[in-house]
């Protein structure tokens, strides 16, 4: 037997506490409590994933203002994630279960918020697994100039479908594997992104810094069916429509939050992984976006390339072998980055399935006895994503994706915002004060700004699904939910 660690008992007292917590709450410790404090921050390190949205997603905000779309925009989106994740942070310390931001509303708010803000995280989460896989696909058609014959979409959706379903087996596997998997992430991601970040910036013509605060009206380009943005005379205008990008690759920091179950010292490596995740991703993919800039040959040309840009960069700055290094790279970050989101996914899947809130929930609450991960919802999870790649347009999806979580996020916190010292006075071990409820109502107002921004042409079909979303969720709820729906058990609701 190998020897214990110093750490052991200290850790065993944690995790012993942590399950007495959650039996408070009404919940018994059915999932495998094995995450360390990094491993919750990785899992949402990997999710963010600057790697993958950050560089399949470069056009949206490059192909609006330009240089001053990453130099500018990105940083001011990223300050309104902060605080998000500041927010989010302390509520995810009051309440450190598995259902994260649906125990939250419905803690703070009712069941009816409650029930509303799981169907908006749930259906945000599966869309960004799409988004993430269908990214993943495309990155590497486009990066290895792969030939897919007369029949494409055909081809993407196989290669999605393998993708997602590969990321599966992962997964039900056990928390164990797929920590593993996403601790590794979390390091390759850093370490890739560093180093993309200084070849770069060795083979820049120059370090022009004022590309990043130059405004050129780039919506319109290129010209013909692969257009970002249609084309306007605002550059303000121009200048919002690229908070799309930090927007779209900014988000499942949640992930911390619905692993809180798997996670030791949860009240405190929870919030802790949720801040930390949006903070390095922030400043990591800031600087990665500024060299990747300050390597383009040509600011228009560049521009002319649309979807195509991120490849015609690295291969005009790196020669072909050290791009294709780097291309690898970037694809098993995006392959893991799907692997974490499937993870948190099929956890919040579970968590509502628990208290009876989806169709099936007998069965999607299951927990396999062998692997104790929620098996059935990790299948469905993928098998639903599959589908909704297979409707909807990538750059669509990605809206959709982005919509759907911020609306999530902000509803617990908007309803903890009129809680706040009233009905909520229990505060976890992490929390900040005074300034919970300023950055809660500034973290509204920002959402309200991306759901606008989201809805924008080429992606207005986003306001359909969006609007759809809104009113079938209403109707479901007052004809036949709300007199069903019992939400959390009443200890939970008790906890505030």
């Amino acid at each position: 037997m190998p020897p214990m660690s110093d750490d052991a008992p200290k850790d065993a007292l944690t995790q012993a506490d942590d399950e007495a917590t959650l039996k408070k709450m009404g919940y018994a410790q059915e999932l495998a409590r094995r995450m360390s404090g990094f491993s919750n921050f990785a899992i949402s390190l990997s999710i963010i994933c600057i790697l993958a949205g950050c560089i399949t997603s470069f056009q949206v905000g490059y192909c609006t203002v330009g240089g001053a779309s990453i130099g500018l925009c990105w940083p001011l989106v990223c300050l309104f994630s902060l605080m998000v994740a500041l927010t989010m942070g302390q509520v995810a310390s009051a309440f450190p279960t598995a259902g994260g931001l649906y125990h939250w509303a419905s803690i703070l708010g009712g069941r009816g918020w409650g029930w509303m803000t799981a169907w908006f995280n749930l259906a945000g989460l599966i869309t960004v697994l799409a988004a993430i896989n269908a990214g993943t696909y495309d990155f590497v058609v486009g990066a290895f100039q792969i030939q897919v014959g007369s029949h494409p979409k055909i081809v993407k959706t196989a290669g999605v479908t393998l993708i997602t379903l590969t990321q599966a087996v992962c997964n039900h596997r056990g928390i164990r594997l797929t920590t593993i998997l996403t601790d590794f992430s979390g390091y390759l991601i850093l370490a890739v992104s560093v180093l993309l970040t200084g070849v770069l910036l060795w083979h820049s013509p120059g370090i022009h810094l004022g590309r990043l605060v130059t405004f050129t009206n780039y919506t319109g380009l290129p010209p013909g069916d692969d257009m970002v943005f249609p084309k306007t005379g605002s550059v303000a205008w121009a200048f919002a429509l690229g908070a799309l990008l930090p927007a779209y690759t900014i988000t499942g920091f949640d992930a911390s939050a619905h692993t809180s179950e798997e996670t030791v010292g949860a009240a405190k490596n929870v919030p802790r992984g949720i801040v930390r995740s949006v903070l390095v991703s922030s400043l990591f993919g800031w600087a990665m976006l500024i060299a990747i800039v300050l390597a383009i040959p040509n600011m228009d040309d560049a521009a002319a390339q649309g979807p195509n840009v991120f490849y015609w960069i690295m291969r005009s700055a790196l020669s072909a072998p050290l791009a294709v290094t780097f291309f690898v790279g970037i694809t098993v970050a995006q392959y893991l980055c799907g692997l974490a989101t499937l993870t948190s996914a099929s956890r919040m899947a579970y968590a509502f399935a628990r208290d009876g809130g989806l169709p099936f929930s007998g069965a999607m609450r299951r927990v396999s006895p062998t692997a104790r991960t929620p098996s059935v919802a990790i299948w469905t999870v993928s098998i639903v994503g599959i589908l909704f790649m297979a409707f909807i347009p990538y750059a669509t999806i990605a809206a959709v994706c982005a919509v759907f979580l911020y609306i999530s996020y902000v509803l617990p916190t908007a309803i903890g915002f009129f809680a706040h010292g009233r009905t909520w006075t229990a505060m976890g071990p992490w929390q900040i004060g005074r300034w919970y409820r300023p950055l809660a109502a500034l973290s509204v107002v920002g959402c309200l700004f991306l759901i606008v921004i989201g809805m924008q042409p080429p992606n207005e079909q986003a306001a359909y699904i969006v609007g759809g979303a809104v009113a079938l969720l209403a109707l479901t709820w007052f004809a036949f939910v709300r007199k069903r729906f019992q939400g959390p058990p009443a200890t939970v609701l008790a906890k505030k």
